[in-house]
């Protein structure tokens, strides 16, 4: 049983992890591209808030919700 958790702390610490290793001794070299992938979801999710607010106007400006005053019939 020890030798399963030994492997699997192998695939990750030496095999999977690998990328971030290289992204960790890049930063020593030079922060903007060893931060780029971050910039990169950044801009992502501009993008995808972008769109979520002008999808939300778009279905405001239309006019299908019901404004009621009151949630729910019983109340």
């Amino acid at each position: 049983m020890k030798s399963l958790f030994e492997g699997i702390a192998y695939l990750f610490e030496e095999i999977l992890f690998l990328p971030f290793e290289a992204l960790r001794a890049m930063e020593l070299q030079n922060w903007t591209l060893a931060n780029a992938l971050n910039w990169i979801f950044m801009l992502i999710a501009a993008a995808a808030m972008v769109y979520w607010v002008l999808q939300l106007k778009k279905f405001n400006d239309s006019g299908e919700e019901r404004k009621d005053v009151t949630s729910h019939s019983y109340l």
